[in-house]
This record gives structure tokens, C-alpha cells and sequence, in this order.
């Protein structure tokens, strides 16, 4: 699997040529004026793994294929869009589709560029955007709990679990607070995630700075740095203008860039990185003469589950997963002398595959 993050903030803030940057595209209409994105944009990028290739070198894999991930550009939300101001329907309905939000905060200042608001206040921003959210989710909560009432009359088990996680949420929401602070037990947590709601979306703060903020940040990214600390989610510093610049160049010229500019690596890389910290996803791979792929897999997930990526046949026949670590491949130099060396192990269903591990899948037909 791969996964889904929604790119959200206010208007003119860098969401659209974030998102030109990242899928290679000019799909997105970048433009210094509110709602130039209309439509959700949706683009697939590569998960860069330099680990894939090394894989694919050793086992002479004639095709190298890497797992994706799916960007979705959404109009620009304003105050008020709760109540449908703006795009605000639109915009609220497409976020509940995403596994994440990146929450594109204007670090920057440029008196060419308007702001929606008439200042440069990133904080404030995300302030805007949190209380709208949680507006709606309030809305939607007490209509959804309004909607149970003739189910938990009929003392359906469904019901009453739905209701009891509503109204957590909402007594977190009346607090001021949004909904993914409650604290949802592991019996719950499937049906909690298909409540959908807006404020239970994981949060990466993606500062966009000035070009000459990229390597190091400047007071505003500080501020969202401080604030996201406290709330324990996610940021990381981007430049969306250089990102752009870059993604129109060759991987030499685009090497040498970012060495002029100070930066270890693209804006893609570190904010794929950090979208996998955040939603605790890991990758596995399978390497053989015909490709090397890459999987990815929420922390956690057993060997069936995991086989169960590839086709849901692999996981309903499970019998076994022949396992080697990423780093004894490299070290015994492929499948055969892993094997040789008793570093090739047979795990069952209970294991709980590690990030990194070279699989192959055992399954009755």
C-alpha cells in the first residue's frame, strides 16, 4: 500500500507549486489569486529507496519498481468555510478522503504574493484551518449522533460503539480540542477510522520558505517548529519554489543545486520521510531476476497481512515467508549466499515483518 496526503492550507500559500514540484507536473495551476485550484488535483510520485536499487543490482533485476505515494492538491480553505464560505464544502469533502494532511504554512515574505488575510502569520494560519476543521467535525458529530438514536433504542452493538466514539470526539471538540487527541483503545481503532473525521487526520506542518531560508529556516518555521512540538505532530522546511526549479532538472544538475543551495537532499525525499514517520509506515521487498519492488506496510503488520499487499490470495493461503534482513542480502550478496550462510530464516504467521526485509511468500493455492 502506499498512501494518501492531502495538501491543504490557505489561499496563496504555496499549495499548488508544492504540488507541481512533487509530481513533475504543471497539472496544478499555480497562480497569486484565491480558489485557482478548483478541482483536486491527484498526482503519484515514486518513493525514492536508494535501498531498491542496491537490491536490484546485486539480483540483476531487469526492472526496478517502486512503491508509490498519492498527493492530493485542495483548494485553498478561508474562515467561515465550516459554514460552506469559500470552497469550504468542496474542500471539506475532499479531506476526509486522505490518510494525512500536510498543512502548507506561509513562512515567507513577498509583497507580490497576497495573503488572504493581509499578513504573514503562520501560526495564525494553522489556527484558521484547525478551527474550521473542527467546526465541521462538531456539526457532523451531533447530526451522526442524532442519526443513532433509533438504532441504540434497539440496543445495536454498532451502534452503541459509534455513538460511545462520537461522543468522545465530541466532548474533545467542545473543548476546543481536535479529535485525534482522544484516546481510542486497539478494539476501536477501525471503526474510529471510519468515522472519518476531518481533525482525526494526522498533522506535517510543511513550513514554505524563501530560497534563502531553505537549508536553515528563519523566525516563522521556528514558530511552527514550537507549535508542532506542543501538539506532538509533524514539520518539516521546504521551499516550494526551489522544489519546483528542481524538478525541471536533470538528477546531475539537480545534484549540483541542491549542493549550492546547502541542502543534503530534495524536498521530496524529506517530506515522503516524514509522512512515513508520521503514519508509522515501513517497506519491504521482494527482489528476483525479472524486478525489484518495494512494499509498504503500516508498523506492526503480521506476514499474512503483509503478503496480503501483493494479492489477497498470498495472504488467504499463507503457508510461510522466506525472510532475509536488507543488510545480510547486501552482505552475502544476494538470495543464494544469505542462504548459504543461514541467514535466509522461515517465519510464520506471527511474524511481524521489519522494515527493510527481502521476502519471498509461501502460499497454497
Amino acid at each position: 500500500m502506499g498512501f494518501k496526503m492531502g495538501i491543504v492550507g490557505l489561499p496563496n500559500v504555496g499549495k499548488s507549486t508544492l504540488f507541481n514540484a512533487l509530481t513533475k507536473t504543471a497539472a496544478a495551476q499555480a497562480a497569486n489569486f484565491p480558489f485557482c485550484t478548483i478541482e483536486p488535483n491527484v498526482g503519484e510520485v515514486n518513493v525514492p529507496d536508494a535501498r531498491l536499487d542496491t537490491l536490484a543490482a546485486i539480483a540483476g533485476s531487469k526492472a526496478i519498481i517502486p512503491t508509490r505515494m498519492t498527493f492530493v492538491d485542495i483548494a485553498g480553505l478561508v474562515k467561515g468555510a465550516s459554514k460552506g464560505e469559500g470552497l469550504g464544502n468542496q474542500f471539506l469533502a475532499n479531506i476526509r478522503e486522505t490518510d494525512a494532511i500536510a498543512h502548507v504554512l506561509r513562512c515567507f515574505e513577498d509583497g507580490d504574493v497576497t495573503h488572504v488575510e493581509g499578513r504573514v502569520n503562520p501560526v495564525e494560519d494553522a489556527e484558521v484551518i484547525e478551527t474550521e476543521l473542527m467546526l465541521a467535525d462538531l456539526e457532523s458529530v451531533e447530526k451522526r449522533r442524532q442519526g443513532l438514536v433509533r438504532k441504540l433504542k434497539g440496543n445495536d452493538k454498532d451502534a452503541a460503539q459509534q455513538d460511545r466514539l462520537l461522543a468522545a470526539a465530541q466532548a474533545m471538540l467542545e473543548q476546543g480540542k481536535p479529535a485525534r487527541m482522544v484516546d481510542v483503545d486497539a478494539e476501536d481503532a477501525k471503526a474510529w477510522r471510519g468515522l472519518q473525521l476531518l481533525t482525526s487526520k494526522k498533522i506535517l506542518y510543511v513550513c514554505n520558505v524563501d530560497e534563502a531560508s531553505s537549508a536553515t529556516g528563519n523566525a516563522h518555521s521556528e514558530a511552527v517548529a514550537a507549535m508542532a512540538a506542543e501538539q506532538g505532530a509533524g514539520h518539516v522546511i521546504i521551499s516550494a519554489q526551489i522544489e519546483e526549479e528542481i524538478s525541471q532538472l536533470e538528477d546531475d544538475e539537480a545534484a549540483m543545486f541542491l549542493e549550492e543551495m546547502g541542502l543534503a537532499e530534495a524536498g521530496l525525499d524529506r517530506l515522503i520521510r516524514a509522512g512515513y514517520d508520521l503514519l508509522h509506515l515501513e517497506t519491504y521487498f521482494t527482489v528476483g531476476p525479472k524486478e525489484a519492488r518495494a512494499w509498504t506496510i503500516r508498523e506492526g503488520t503480521a506476514a499474512p497481512q503483509a503478503a496480503g499487499v501483493i494479492h489477497g490470495d498470498f495472504e488467504k493461503g499463507f503457508i510461510r515467508a522466506e525472510t532475509i534482513a536488507f543488510d545480510e542480502f547486501v552482505a552475502h550478496k544476494g538470495e543464494q549466499g544469505a542462504k548459504e550462510a543461514g541467514k535466509m530464516r522461515a517465519e510464520g504467521k506471527s511474524y511481524i515483518v521489519k522494515d527493510g526485509d527481502v521476502l519471498h511468500f509461501l502460499f497454497s493455492k
